[in-house]
C-alpha cells in the first residue's frame, strides 16, 4: 500500500535513525514530529526542535511535557542559525532531520519558511549529517511564497552530488489544492 505523505517521511525516519543518536526537528510547529523524533532515539538520544514562532515553541513544549520526553532541546530561533546550536568541529554527528515547509497550523499564515533559511538549514545538517543519515522535507507550496520556496530548494537540491547524496521525491500527482510532496537526502558519503 502506498503511504500518505506524513506515514512515509516518518517510515524514512525510523529506517535511518537509530537509538541515542543526535536529530532535528528544523520546524517544530505543534510538536507531532518532535515526539516522534524524541521516542525514536530514546533517553539517551537527543532531539534540537527549531522555530521562530512562540506558539510552536509552547506547543511542542506542551506536548513533550504531556508524554514526559526528557531529551528534547526546544530552540526559540530560525532553522536558518541551526549551525550555532551544533559544534563546529563536525564532531558532532546528526543521524536525520525532518522540515514540514510553509506554515504553523491555525495560525498567521504571514509567517512561513522562507527559501534562504530553509536552504541554509539543510546545507548546515548536511555538512554535520553521519553517513546514512537522512534529511526528510515535507514540502507544502500551496500558499503564498509556498511555489518560490518550492523551486528554490527543488533547484538546489538538483545540483548535490550524486556521489555524496541520494536526493528522493515523492508524493502524489492526482491530489489537488497543490498537494504537499516529501524530498529526503541521504547522504553516501562524507
Amino acid at each position: 500500500m502506498l503511504k500518505g505523505i506524513l506515514n512515509y517521511a516518518h517510515y524514512l525516519l525510523e529506517e535511518a535513525i537509530k537509538k541515542d543518536e543526535t536529530v532535528i526537528d528544523a520546524t517544530c510547529g505543534n510538536g507531532n514530529d518532535t515526539l516522534f523524533l524524541s521516542k525514536l532515539v530514546g533517553e539517551q538520544g537527543k532531539v534540537l526542535a527549531f522555530d521562530i514562532q512562540k506558539e510552536a515553541i509552547a506547543a511542542t513544549k506542551l506536548r513533550i511535557i504531556e508524554h514526559e520526553r526528557t531529551n528534547v532541546s526546544l530552540i526559540h530561533d530560525s532553522h536558518g542559525n541551526i549551525s550555532k546550536y551544533l559544534r563546529a568541529d563536525k564532531d558532532e554527528k546528526i543521524s536525520g532531520a525532518i522540515f514540514n515547509l510553509g506554515y504553523l497550523p491555525k495560525s498567521d499564515k504571514k509567517i512561513i519558511t522562507k527559501p534562504d533559511s530553509t536552504i541554509t538549514a539543510i546545507d548546515t545538517i548536511l555538512k554535520h549529517l553521519r553517513r546514512d543519515g537522512l534529511i526528510v522535507i515535507v514540502v507544502y507550496h500551496g500558499h503564498e511564497g509556498g511555489k518560490e520556496e518550492k523551486e528554490a530548494i527543488l533547484k538546489h537540491l538538483f545540483h548535490l552530488d550524486q556521489k555524496k547524496y541520494s536526493v528522493l521525491r515523492y508524493g502524489f500527482i492526482n491530489q489537488k489544492n497543490d498537494p504537499p510532496f516529501i524530498l529526503a537526502i541521504q547522504k553516501k558519503a562524507d
